[in-house]
């Protein structure tokens, strides 16, 4: 009896044994070879999948997209709102391995995307997704009357963007300097300083 393959989650498959290879030995070794290797799969099975290194790349950089977004959509947030603002926001930080994970692949197809035009596009959309998702944040501050009616939201908006990039990158780069709980101290000391109390 043949086997019955999920395409799908082949293709999950195949865009995670892309993670690896990028995190363990950078986007330049992440060759249709290597990643079918890595996979447990033929150059021309995976071929099948994906017919260029950059349509690989797309779908490896939109699966972390979605997983963020998944996770957020499917939060049980709890706890008084300045602690349900960090718990959102922190599901685009790198809090555990595979949020860790996802930010190293994030920046790495970053860089490529100066010359890479498909990912540039890609690289915009996910931008703005997370710019809108920061913003659902703060206008759930605002709609529970803690924003402080001082706050120039777009400004502000684009601080915690600045923000949590930041200390996304800092965490990345340095783990023993910049921390987990640094991460989630100084989070939450920059909501506390936008909301009234």
């Amino acid at each position: 009896m043949p086997k019955i393959v999920d395409h799908d989650q082949r293709k999950v498959q195949i865009a995670e044994a892309t993670w690896k290879v990028i995190v363990e030995e950078g986007l330049e070794k992440a060759t249709v070879r290597k990643v079918a290797e890595k996979a447990g799969l033929s150059v021309g099975a995976l071929r099948h999948y994906f017919a260029t290194q950059s349509e690989l790349l797309q779908f490896s950089m939109e699966l972390v997209t979605d997983r963020v977004n998944e996770r957020v959509q499917s939060g049980s947030y709890q706890g008084d709102p300045v602690e349900i603002a960090a718990q959102a926001l922190g599901e685009v930080l790198p809090l555990d391995n595979e949020r860790k994970i996802e930010m190293e692949v994030w920046f790495v197809f970053t860089a490529r995307t100066l010359v890479d035009e498909k990912l540039r596009e890609l690289s915009e959309r996910t931008y703005e997704e997370m710019h809108d998702g920061m913003l659902n944040v703060l206008m759930f501050l605002k709609k529970v009357q803690l924003l402080n009616p001082d706050i120039d939201v777009e400004l502000e908006l684009n601080r915690l963007h600045a923000i949590i990039d930041g200390m996304a990158i800092h965490h990345l780069l340095y783990p023993d300097k910049f921390t987990y709980k640094n991460m989630i101290d100084t989070l939450k000391y920059h909501i506390e300083s936008i909301v009234k109390r």
